[in-house]
C-alpha cells in the first residue's frame, strides 16, 4: 500500500512538471523562431517563448499564436515557409517594413482573418497562398515591387473576403470574373496603379462592393470598354476609375442611392451626362473632366458639391443646365444608337452642327446631308433620323451596322438618297420608300435585303458574275500595266546604249554610288526598290558648280549650322538662289551618312508645296552635299524665339495660323497623301523654313522612316530632339505617324506661347513646355497668361486661339490613340484660315496634293517621285513617243 502511494505521488509530480513546462513554451515555438531568424532577430523578439513577445505577438489560452503584428519597425529580411504551421493564426501584419523576397503560402490556415503586407519590398506571392483560407476577410498587398503577376484562382477559396487591396504592386492581366459574384461580403476592392487590361467583368453586377478603385492603370492598353455594369452595383459609395481608357456613355445612376464620390476623369467616355447622376443628392465629389462627354453641361444639384468637369469634354454650351440646339439634341440621339462613337465626340464641337461638324452638311440652317460613310460604326440605324425633316441624303455605307432600316425614314419627304450598302443589315422587307424619288443602295450586306423580291436569286447570280468578271478584268489590266512598265524600262536602257555620249564615266560612277547609298541600308529604312532614284545624272551637281555658287563656301554665306554640317547660301550662274548643306568630313559615315541617304531617298519621291525642294546632290571624293531651294526668311525658330536679335517683327497671330496650316499640310501629305506613308521624326521650328511670302515648308528629312500599315508601329533607334519626342517613342523607340502629331502639338504650343519646347533657363515647373502648357490650359484663369505677349488678343483672335490651344492639347496627348490624325488637324486649321473662293492658279502650279500641272505628263512619269512608285498613270502608245519621253527626261 505504501509503495502504491509513493508511485502516485511520483506520477503526480511528473504531471505537474509537464504542465509547468507546457505553460512556459508554445507549441508554435519552432515556426516563430524561424520567423525570428529570417527577420534578422528584431529586438522586439526577446526570449525563447514567442508568447512573451508582448509587443508583437498574442497567444490564446492554449499558448497558440493568434496575432503577429510587426508594424513600422523598419525590419528587414524575409518570411519563412514555416508560417503555414501557425494553425491558430488570426491576424498577420508586417506592413511598412523592409522585408523582401516571396510572400510564402499560408494555405490551410482556416482561422486567418487579416493579412497585411503593404509597403515592403516583396517581389512575389505564392499562387496557392489563399487556398483553404475560408475565414480570410482583409488582404493588403499595396506598394510592393512584385514581379508581374495576376490575381491567382486560389483567391476564390477566401469566400469571406471583405477587403482586397492590391494598389501599385505590378498586378497585370484582366480583372478575374470571380471577383464579382464569388464574394458576397466583399465591400472594398482597390487595384489602382497597376497594369490591368480588359473590360470590367459583367459579374460585377452581382457584387455588393461599396468602394471600387481602379484608377491609374499603366501601359498602353489599360482598362477599357463600357462602365455600364456600374448601374447594377447598387451598394457603391466611392468609385474611382480615373486615367484609363473606358469609353461609351456614363451609366444610369438612379439605383446608386448611396454614391458619394464618382471619379471617371481622363477616360474616353462619350454621350450625355444622365440626369440620374447630376440630380443625385448623395454626391459630394464628382470628377468628369478630360473625357469626350457631349450634350448640355450638367447642373449638379447636390448640396455643397463642386464638380470637376474641366478638360476636353464636348459640351455644347458652357453654362450648366442650358439646353442644346434642337438639331444638336437630335444628332446626339441618332448617334446614341451607334454607342456615341469617339470620332464624333472629338469633332462635334459647339452648339451649331452646321459649323464644321464632321459628316454634316447644311443648306442655311437646315441639315440636308448626313455622310457617315466608312466610320467604323456599330449598332443600329436610329429611327430618329426622321426628326431631321430637311434631310436629302443619308449615307451610312461601309460600316458594321446591324438590324433593319427603320420604317420611320419613309416620313422624310425630301430624302433623295439612302445608302446603307456594305453593312451587316438583315431585314425581311425594305420600308415603302417611293423608289421613283428615293434611291436606296442596299448592296453588299451579309443578308439579302429585300430577299422576298422574286428576282432576288437572279440578282445574286448576276452580282456574282459581275464580281468574277471584275476580278478577271483587274488581273488583265495589271498584267498589261506590268508589260508596259517592262517595255518602258527596256526602251530606256536601249536608248542609253545608243547614246553613250550622254553620260560620262564620272556620271556612271556617281549613279552607281548613289544607288549603293540608297539601297539596303538597315537604318535608312528603304529597300532597294523603294530607293530607286531614276537617272542619277538628272540631279547630280558637280562640286565646282557649288564652290562657284557659294564663293568657295565662304563664311559670309553661312546660313546655319547643325549636327549634319553647315548650310551655305549660294547663287547659280542663272541667278537661281540655292541652299547647300555640306556634310562635315568627320561624319561622312555612320549616322550622318544615313541621314544623307534618307534625305535623297525621300525628297526624290515626294513633291508638295509645303515640303522643301531638293534640287540635287553632290558626291565627289569625300564631299557629300545636298542642294535645296533657298528659303529667304530662314527658320521658324528665328521668328518665334530670336526675332529681337534678328531685328525682325514678331509674328502676327494670323501669320502663325497660316504657318501652322502650311506645316500641317506638309505632314499630312507625308502621312497619307504621298504614294508611300512617311514619318518625319524630327518636326521642330528649326526644321521649318519660311519663304519671302512667309509660307512654310517642312525640311530636314534625315530621320524619316517608312510608316507601317494601319495602327502598327515599328521599332527604331531613338532619334530626334528632346521636348518634341512623343512619350511612347522616347521610352520604347517604337513609332507611328502619331509621333509627328505629338511634335506638331508642341510646335502649336510654341506658336501660342513664344516659349521653347525645352528651356533650362526657366523654373523647374516650366522647363517642359508640354507639361506646363497642359496645366495652364486646364485653368481658364491662368491660360491667358500663357499666350505670347506679342500676340494681339482681342475678341476676333481669342476664339481661334482657344481652338488652336485645344488642338495642341489633343495632339500632345500622352497616349497615341488619343491624338488626332493630321487630316483632322488640317481641317481644324483650314476652318480658321481659309474662307473658300475660286482663286487663280499660283505661279508654282502645284496643288495641296503635290501635283505639278505645268510639267508634261511623260516627264512626270520619268521623274523619280512618280517612277519610283512603279505606277504609270499614262503610257505612251508608240515607240516614237517612248523615245521622246526619254529625251525629255534626259534633258531636264
Amino acid at each position: 500500500m505504501m509503495k502504491m502511494m509513493i508511485t502516485w505521488r511520483i506520477l503526480f509530480s511528473l504531471l505537474c512538471f509537464v504542465a509547468f513546462v507546457y505553460g512556459q513554451f508554445s507549441p508554435d515555438e519552432a515556426a516563430m523562431n524561424a520567423l525570428k531568424t529570417s527577420l534578422n532577430s528584431p529586438p522586439s523578439f526577446s526570449g525563447s517563448n514567442p508568447c512573451n513577445w508582448t509587443k508583437v505577438v498574442q497567444c490564446d489560452g492554449s499558448h497558440r499564436v493568434t496575432h503577429i503584428q510587426i508594424k513600422s519597425l523598419r525590419i528587414s529580411g524575409t518570411l519563412p515557409i514555416d508560417l503555414k504551421n501557425l494553425s491558430s493564426l488570426i491576424v498577420f501584419e508586417v506592413m511598412e517594413n523592409n522585408i523582401t523576397g516571396k510572400i510564402p503560402s499560408l494555405a490551410g490556415l482556416r482561422s486567418l482573418e487579416t493579412v497585411n503586407f503593404h509597403d515592403n519590398g516583396f517581389t512575389s506571392i505564392d499562387p496557392d497562398f489563399f487556398t483553404g483560407l475560408s475565414s480570410l476577410q482583409s488582404v493588403f498587398l499595396d506598394n510592393n515591387p512584385f514581379d508581374s503577376w495576376e490575381i491567382p484562382p486560389s483567391l476564390k477559396n477566401a469566400t469571406s473576403l471583405a477587403v482586397f487591396s492590391a494598389v501599385n504592386c505590378n498586378l497585370s492581366g484582366k480583372i478575374p470574373d470571380f471577383l464579382g459574384g464569388t464574394f458576397p461580403s466583399l465591400m472594398t476592392l482597390k487595384l489602382s496603379y497597376n497594369s490591368l487590361v480588359g473590360e470590367l467583368p459583367m459579374n460585377f453586377s452581382e457584387s455588393r462592393v461599396q468602394v471600387l478603385m481602379l484608377n491609374g492603370q499603366k501601359g498602353v492598353e489599360k482598362l477599357h470598354g463600357s462602365i455600364s455594369v456600374l448601374q447594377n452595383m447598387t451598394a457603391l459609395t466611392n468609385v474611382t476609375l480615373q486615367g484609363n481608357s473606358f469609353s461609351g456613355p456614363l451609366p444610369n445612376c438612379s439605383r446608386l442611392v448611396s454614391l458619394k464620390s464618382f471619379n471617371v476623369r481622363e477616360n474616353q467616355l462619350t454621350g450625355l451626362v444622365p440626369p440620374s447622376l447630376f440630380e443625385l443628392q448623395s454626391l459630394s465629389d464628382v470628377a468628369l473632366g478630360n473625357n469626350l462627354l457631349q450634350g448640355p453641361t450638367p447642373n449638379f444639384t447636390a448640396p455643397n458639391i463642386k464638380p470637376d468637369i474641366t478638360g476636353l469634354n464636348s459640351f455644347c454650351l458652357d453654362t450648366p443646365g442650358t439646353s442644346c440646339d434642337p438639331r444638336v439634341n437630335t444628332l446626339l440621339s441618332i448617334v446614341k444608337a451607334f454607342g456615341y462613337p469617339v470620332n464624333f465626340a472629338e469633332k462635334w464641337k459647339g452648339n451649331d452642327p452646321c459649323n464644321r461638324w464632321v459628316g454634316i452638311t447644311c443648306t442655311g440652317t437646315d441639315i440636308t446631308v448626313i455622310n457617315f460613310k466608312n466610320l467604323g460604326l456599330n449598332g443600329t440605324i436610329s429611327p430618329l433620323f426622321a426628326d431631321l425633316a430637311s434631310l436629302q441624303v443619308i449615307n451610312l455605307s461601309q460600316n458594321n451596322l446591324s438590324g433593319n432600316i427603320p420604317q420611320e425614314l419613309t416620313k422624310l419627304s425630301n430624302l433623295k438618297t439612302l445608302d446603307v450598302s456594305n453593312n451587316h443589315l438583315c431585314v425581311e422587307t425594305i420600308p415603302g420608300f417611293n423608289t421613283s424619288i428615293v434611291h436606296v443602295n442596299k448592296t453588299g450586306n451579309n443578308c439579302d435585303i429585300g430577299k422576298d423580291s422574286p428576282n432576288a436569286g437572279k440578282k445574286a447570280s448576276s452580282n456574282a458574275g459581275k464580281i468574277v468578271g471584275s476580278v478577271i478584268g483587274i488581273l488583265l489590266a495589271l498584267l498589261l500595266i506590268g508589260f508596259a512598265i517592262f517595255f518602258l524600262i527596256k526602251k530606256k536602257k536601249q536608248y542609253h546604249k545608243m547614246h553613250p555620249q550622254q553620260q560620262s564615266s564620272d556620271q556612271d560612277a556617281l549613279k552607281i554610288t548613289i544607288d549603293n547609298l540608297c539601297t539596303g541600308g538597315s537604318e535608312s529604312g528603304f529597300s532597294g526598290n523603294d530607293a530607286h532614284l531614276g537617272e542619277a545624272g538628272n540631279i547630280v551637281i558637280s562640286i565646282q558648280v557649288l564652290r562657284d555658287a557659294t564663293d568657295n563656301f565662304d563664311e559670309k554665306n553661312i546660313l546655319g549650322r547643325g549636327g549634319f554640317g553647315i548650310v551655305y547660301k549660294g547663287e547659280l550662274h542663272d541667278g537661281t538662289k540655292i541652299a547647300v548643306k555640306r556634310m562635315e568630313s568627320s561624319i561622312i559615315s555612320g549616322k550622318g551618312l544615313d541621314e544623307f541617304k534618307s534625305e535623297i531617298a525621300v525628297l526624290t519621291r515626294v513633291r508638295h508645296r509645303n515640303l522643301v525642294v531638293l534640287h540635287g546632290y553632290c558626291l565627289e571624293g569625300n564631299e557629300r552635299l545636298l542642294v535645296y531651294q533657298y528659303m529667304p526668311q530662314g527658320t521658324l525658330s528665328r521668328h518665334i524665339f530670336h526675332w529681337q536679335e534678328g531685328g525682325l517683327k514678331p509674328l502676327e497671330w494670323t501669320r502663325r495660323l497660316i504657318i501652322a496650316l502650311d506645316v500641317a499640310r506638309g505632314v499630312e501629305y507625308l502621312h497619307t497623301l504621298a504614294h508611300q506613308s512617311f514619318i518625319h521624326r524630327d518636326l521642330k521650328p528649326s526644321n521649318i523654313l519660311l519663304g519671302d511670302d512667309m509660307h512654310a515648308k517642312v525640311a530636314d528629312f534625315g530621320l524619316v522612316r517608312l510608316a507601317p500599315e494601319g495602327t502598327q508601329s515599328i521599332e527604331t533607334k531613338i532619334a530626334g530632339t528632346f521636348g518634341y519626342l512623343a512619350p511612347e517613342y522616347a521610352v520604347t523607340g517604337r513609332v507611328t505617324t502619331k509621333v509627328d502629331v505629338y511634335s506638331f502639338g508642341v510646335i502649336l504650343m510654341e506658336l501660342l506661347t513664344g516659349r521653347k519646347a525645352l528651356d533650362a533657363t526657366r523654373s523647374e515647373e516650366e522647363v517642359h513646355l508640354a507639361t506646363w502648357f497642359r496645366r495652364m490650359f486646364i485653368n481658364k484663369d491662368s491660360f491667358p497668361k500663357a499666350i505670347d505677349h506679342t500676340i494681339e488678343v482681342n475678341e476676333e483672335t481669342l476664339g481661334s486661339i482657344n481652338i488652336v490651344a485645344e488642338l495642341a492639347n489633343q495632339c500632345s496627348s500622352r497616349e497615341p490613340r488619343d491624338r488626332p490624325d493630321m487630316n483632322h488637324v488640317v481641317n481644324v486649321l483650314v476652318s480658321l484660315v481659309v474662307q473658300w473662293k475660286p482663286t487663280e492658279r499660283s505661279s508654282d502650279s502645284e496643288d495641296i496634293y503635290g501635283i505639278d500641272y505645268d510639267t508634261p505628263l511623260p516627264q512626270l512619269i520619268l521623274d523619280s517621285s512618280y517612277f519610283g512608285d512603279n505606277t504609270l498613270t499614262s503610257i505612251p502608245s508608240r515607240p516614237s513617243e517612248l523615245e521622246s519621253t526619254f529625251k525629255s527626261g534626259q534633258g531636264r
